[in-house]
């Protein structure tokens, strides 16, 4: 799912409108509109307002299960966040820099494949368990 989608879901779930979101950011009506519509893409700290907005943690944007990934989740009850300090954030914000340069296709193209990097590294870490079971 694009950001701009996800933004939409979340607003609408929450029953705001964009006026209200607009009030809450700062960000003007024609902006949400346009993010929505897959027409800009939002830098990190536009998100960080988004989610403050929504009261949501940013995650949310990019994951779209219930609850956070067991991974992630660790990593959230770490005193320090992923992507929020240090290297990890200087990551986080050119990989986002560089999302919002590429066209929508080549972006959803991007998230497939790491789907199915995740996907082939989950089914190598459920070989390997077993295999250890078996010895």
């Amino acid at each position: 799912m694009l950001i701009g989608e996800k933004l939409k879901e979340l607003r609408v779930t929450r029953r705001l409108s964009q006026g209200d979101i607009e009030k809450k950011t700062g960000l003007i009506r024609c902006y949400t509109s346009r993010v929505e519509n897959g027409h800009t893409v939002p830098t990190v700290d536009t998100l960080e307002k988004y989610a403050r907005a929504l009261e949501i943690p940013l995650y949310r944007f990019f994951y779209d299960g219930a609850e956070p990934p067991a991974k992630l989740e660790a990593l959230l009850s770490q005193e320090k966040n992923w992507g929020e300090q240090g290297k990890d954030f200087q990551i986080f914000r050119k990989f986002i820099q560089l999302l919002a340069r590429m066209r929508v296709r080549d972006r959803a193209l991007l998230v497939d494949l790491a789907r199915r990097m995740a996907i082939r590294t989950s089914q190598r870490r459920g070989s390997r368990r077993a295999r250890r079971k078996r010895a």
